[in-house]
């Protein structure tokens, strides 16, 4: 964790070293820091988000709009010359914001120009959320709400935002519930045990195009060492996880067919809850295999 601070350090700055502490939290918007600063000691993480989050909600119209368009457009001009804050720069990044291609870069352009005309503020989302296809639909989505709505929306995906830097910021005893994960095991059903040795990669779907995401090999439990994605949001997306069963099957000297009847076997599912629990397993033997959503 970059530049974190302790929660109890952050109690005993001075004001200006409060806000300084927290800057970035709330993008060009220090005067939210500074709504929350007197409200120290706070006992917890989830006491000092809560008067962040209060401060916006307090505020006047005309300052909680200025909040908003504080933030910058996504896939941009700024964002293409380099231009955005290091947090939004690495989050429109963990989205491949930063890798368009020039007809996605376009597509984003045009929807930018569209939401600006009917809104008069940047389209905001909470990018380490999402994956691209699902920025796009809500992209399309959100633009028929109306005026009143979309306010409100935008300002709670800036409230998503803040919570999760907040989380990279502080260090507590509690933590912000803004993470999930996501984990997988093997189970070998013909020999009846874990499969240990089985290489799993994991990749997000873009269209045709697949993004690596984690690799790893199963251990004597049959579960990767570390999950697949922890300790952040899972991105609302499509994924692909893969199975070498021939080469695991073929390391045990089961006889196999030539070739095997299987052998790199693709489960593809979808994650929607990015704070929730995904964990995809593998039950197997050479000749089929099973999976469902475990817990």
């Amino acid at each position: 964790m970059t530049d974190a601070i302790t929660l109890d350090d952050l109690n005993r700055l001075d004001d200006a070293g409060f806000v300084s502490a927290l800057g970035g939290v709330f993008e060009h918007a220090p005067w939210v820091v500074e709504a929350a600063a007197s409200g120290r000691p706070y006992a917890s993480l989830a006491d000092l988000h809560a008067a962040l989050c209060a401060a916006i909600r307090g505020a006047p119209v005309e300052r909680r709009l200025a909040l908003v368009r504080g933030h910058p457009d996504l896939a941009g001009k700024a964002a293409r010359a380099g231009d955005l804050t290091d947090e939004s720069t690495a989050e429109q990044a963990s989205a491949g914001l930063d890798r368009l291609t020039d007809a996605e870069f376009q597509r984003f352009h045009e929807l930018n120009a569209a939401y600006h005309a009917r809104f008069g503020f940047p389209f905001i989302v909470c990018v380490r959320r999402h994956g691209k296809e699902s920025i796009l639909r809500r992209f399309a989505r959100r633009l028929d709400n109306t005026p009143e709505a979309e306010l409100a929306t935008a300002l709670e995906e800036v409230l998503r935002i803040g919570a999760l830097r907040l989380d990279q910021k502080v260090t507590a005893a509690d933590r912000l519930p803004v993470v999930g994960r996501l984990s997988t095991h093997v189970l070998d059903t013909h020999r009846g045990r874990p499969a240990e040795g089985v290489a799993v990669e994991l990749f997000e779907l873009w269209g045709e195009e697949r993004r690596p995401v984690a690799r790893g090999m199963t251990n004597a439990d049959g579960r990767t060492d570390a999950p697949l994605i922890a300790g952040r949001p899972l991105p609302i997306a499509r994924y692909e996880l893969r199975f070498d069963l021939a080469g695991y099957f073929a390391g045990l000297e089961v006889p196999l067919a030539d070739p095997p009847f299987l052998d790199v076997v693709p489960i593809r599912f979808a994650i929607a809850e990015p704070e929730g629990h995904y964990h995809v397993p593998l039950l197997a033997t050479p000749w089929g295999y099973t999976t469902y959503r475990g817990s």
